[in-house]
């Protein structure tokens, strides 16, 4: 058994291919081992601007859309350190929560930002995943530490800013 992402895609006119699926998977696999030291499964859902819109709004009462929702199953006692009971992944790998991107958001920004989609929706991914175990940016230094890690994670995985 490994980390699993288990990825659904709802947009219906942005596709998700293969190498994107992969890159997902290994930069999970990297980051919860790193970071936990146990296999784990997370979820990733990719929708559209109208969609992630409304989970906005219902979850954080913030009528617009964004680029990346995360919905941790885990309480934390500080970044990285998920409080985890006895018996949590007893029936399977740990699961750590949902990660809502929208592609519309994620094409615009990576347009804007002058890279690839592939690495725009990489940091997501990786921004999201991140606020599922315990990261935060809240304050000027739980936003440093996790600017820091993020880019830790895509350097090492070769999506450096290009």
């Amino acid at each position: 058994m490994s980390t699993e992402v288990i990825i659904a895609n709802e947009h219906g006119e942005i596709e998700v291919d293969q190498s994107l699926t992969n890159t997902l998977a290994a930069l999970a696999e990297e980051i919860i081992m790193a970071e936990l030291g146990l296999e784990a499964e997370v979820s990733v859902l990719f929708t559209n601007d109208d969609r992630i819109r409304e989970l906005n709004q219902e979850y954080r009462q913030t009528d617009c859309a964004t680029d990346v929702l995360s919905f941790p199953l885990y309480e934390y006692a500080a970044p990285g350190k998920i409080i985890i009971e006895p018996g949590d992944a007893d029936a399977g790998s740990l699961v750590l929560g949902d990660i809502v991107i929208s592609l519309d958001t994620a094409w615009r920004q990576a347009d804007s930002y002058g890279h690839s989609f592939l690495r725009e929706i990489a940091f997501l991914f990786v921004h999201g995943l991140l606020h599922l175990l315990g990261y935060d940016h809240l304050n000027e230094d739980d936003r440093l530490l996790m600017r820091t890690a993020e880019e830790h994670y895509l350097v090492q995985a070769g999506l450096a800013r290009e």
